[in-house]
């Protein structure tokens, strides 16, 4: 081995040594700098030709789905000129963020699907919040706690941090009363496996490797088991995932982008009043103002395509009659002699005596409801009911559930015709053609989209978006009580060990309608969130209920001495699921259909992010590559860095 000597006098030093400090000085001399200087994001896919950023001939664009990826999508396009028609089932803009009026204790308020947190790191969705100018809107939460349940854990709080890697977990370290029991040893090589694995993200080999397994399978074995239980379950559920149905590659990107790559720290924003009211609406005024066409409460019906394209989509606004027979086959009779038929995604009912059926697709987000011991049909996500013959009786649903006349019989399968039940809620079917098309709906609305496509449907992508996975259900409950109570954590705090519950949010200390409320009547509004629980634990509406409220009196003992005044309960099953082995077939944005483009936080997505700041992206991506395909300047789009600085 050659000798290197820097003096006369000193022995020879290997060329392997001196590698050695070298590198130890550049970790040190990073290290260093970086706790320091905070680093910036990264920039995705910027052109670096001076293109022109507004369209300057007719070209139209429809966006189905008006959830914030659609609305993403919608936003940009309209803004640089594209005529843009955005499509939405729902009488409510927003999916999963959407907002809805509930009545309480004589009182208006306004629902949502639970609380949403605005971290720092959410680049892309807070520059388009600049933009619209509704900084405002939102206000900081100062800090955010985990409490446990079992163990001799202490309570974490998480605050602001400009640092990044490694220093991040130095300042964690240093804070966190529990950091004797985090139970990490990297002596262990399985422990030292993890370090690695957590601190050196890249996405293509994070897949290859980590794809196949799920979180339940990865932890089973030698893993620190403080660190599971303090970091990793709460966190991972909080992905909306359950560990045992979770990839740990996405696991591992959701860590990178919310804790190991980024330099923001764990604290974040909420919004001052409903999210509707906070964003949805000012992305809606800004798409409309610039001459796009919102439409809700419209159902697409038939998708028509011929030679690898689109050719033309056609909806019903309203009330959609289907004009075309269609079979449903019996699904089951219940003791009352009701009888139940079901289609791919649909389910029908028929009572006694009754010729004519009823479909159990709840008009107001598209929920399935159900018979409930009252004898009436209620929404088990946002709580609608309708009568025995699908007539509203309580909201938010606005219109009738659709009813449809029985053509003829044939064993156990009825053939049935749409009949239109109330002029006033529909509108002849429309049909429209443009140029491009984008499907920004969530994962059963896509699915349910592929299956009205007529004509020559690529086999590929019908075959990806078959495959498309739902996370377990999600379940929120917000409660009215007649007192306040004494609270030392954060206004939303995430909590581990329970059966049911996730977190609580304390509404009447963050949004201003229920702050309002609070004042005025001496009263507490509290919100208790189920992020991914199994269905067979919770196989009723009554079951959560009944859970939810255990957990708040063990939770917060001084409220089973208040007098609850109301609840309202949100329950749904749509979410994105990421489970093993789903990586490789996940559709990107661009699609084998030549003017189709998918949007949503189901795409395979080509740098960090996750929720919120994923279905924005999505959205912000599909537009992009419309933008580039007609010669325009790409949006600017920003993540943390992409890669862990561990990377091998």
């Amino acid at each position: 081995m050659s000798q290197i000597s820097n003096s006369p006098l000193s022995p020879p030093v290997s060329r392997r040594t001196l590698l050695k400090w070298f590198g130890i000085s550049t970790v040190s001399g990073v290290m260093g700098y970086s706790r320091f200087s905070k680093p910036q994001p990264t920039v995705f896919q910027q052109d670096t030709l001076n293109l022109p950023r507004q369209l300057n001939r007719p070209m139209s664009v429809v966006v189905v789905g008006a959830g914030l990826a659609g609305l993403a999508c919608a936003y940009e396009l309209s803004q640089r000129g594209f005529t843009v028609i955005l499509l939405e089932r729902s009488p409510q803009l927003g999916g999963k963020i959407a907002s809805w009026q509930i009545q309480a204790g004589g009182e208006t308020f306004t629902m949502e699907h639970g609380f949403h947190g605005f971290f720092p790191q959410y680049y892309n969705l807070n520059s388009l919040v600049k933009e619209l100018g509704i900084d405002e809107n939102f206000k900081s939460l100062n800090s955010y706690s985990v409490l446990y349940r079992e163990g001799d854990y202490q309570p974490e709080v998480f605050r602001p941090s400009h640092s990044a890697f490694p220093w991040n977990i130095v300042d964690l370290a240093i804070s966190s009363p529990n950091r004797l029991r985090w139970g990490i040893n990297l002596t262990k090589l399985k422990h030292w496996q993890v370090f690695l694995a957590i601190t050196g993200f890249q996405t293509q080999k994070n897949y290859q490797r980590w794809d196949s397994l799920s979180v339940s399978e990865w932890v089973a074995k030698e893993f620190p088991q403080g660190l599971y239980d303090l970091y990793f379950l709460p966190f991972a559920k909080s992905s909306l995932n359950a560990p045992d149905r979770m990839s740990v590659a996405e696991l591992m990107q959701f860590f990178h982008f919310y804790f190991f790559g980024n330099p923001e720290g764990l604290a974040f924003n909420g919004t001052r009043q409903d999210m509707g009211t906070s964003l949805v609406q000012p992305i809606a005024k800004a798409i409309e103002r610039r001459g796009g066409k919102i439409v809700k409460g419209a159902t697409v019906s038939e998708i028509h395509t011929q030679q690898a394209r689109i050719d033309c989509l056609s909806y019903q606004q309203g009330d959609a009659t289907n004009n075309i027979p269609f079979w449903v086959k019996r699904d089951r009779v219940v003791a009352d002699s009701i009888e139940y038929f079901a289609s791919k995604d649909t389910t029908f009912a028929r009572t006694p005596l009754e010729t004519e059926l009823i479909s159990l697709t709840c008009t107001h987000q598209g929920c399935t409801v159900g018979l409930a011991e009252d004898g009436n049909f209620h929404c088990p996500c946002h709580g609608a009911v309708f009568d025995r013959q699908g007539r509203v009786l309580t909201g938010p649903a606005a219109r009738d559930l659709p009813r449809f006349q029985v053509i003829q019989r044939q064993e156990d399968r009825l053939q049935l015709l749409g009949l239109t039940t109330n002029e006033r809620f529909s509108t002849p079917t429309r049909q429209i053609e443009a140029d491009y098309y984008v499907f920004a709906t969530d994962v059963p609305g896509v699915q349910q989209l592929f299956e009205r496509m007529s004509g020559e449907t690529n086999q590929l992508v019908q075959k990806q978006v078959e495959k498309l996975a739902i996370a377990d259900p999600f379940a929120v409950v917000r409660f009215w009580f007649d007192r306040d109570f004494e609270w030392q954590h954060s206004y939303f705090t995430s909590l581990s060990g329970y059966r049911l519950t996730d977190s609580i949010t304390l509404y009447h200390r963050i949004q201003e309608q229920y702050i309002d409320w609070a004042k005025r009547t001496g009263g507490s509004v509290v919100e208790l969130h189920a992020y991914c629980y199994k269905e067979k634990n919770f196989p009723t509406q009554q079951a959560l209920l009944t859970t939810f409220e255990e957990e708040l009196y063990q939770i917060v003992p001084e409220l089973q001495q208040a007098t609850m005044l109301h609840r309202e309960l949100v329950n749904q099953k749509n979410f994105s699921g990421y489970p093993p082995n789903s990586y490789a077939a996940r559709p990107e944005t661009s699609t084998d259909i030549a003017n189709l483009l998918f949007a949503g936080d189901w795409v395979k997505m080509p740098f960090p992010c996750g929720l919120m700041e994923r279905a924005i992206s999505s959205g912000l991506l599909a537009a992009n590559e419309i933008l580039h395909r007609e010669g325009l300047q790409r949006r600017s789009l920003l993540s943390v860095n992409p890669e862990g600085v561990l990377k091998i």
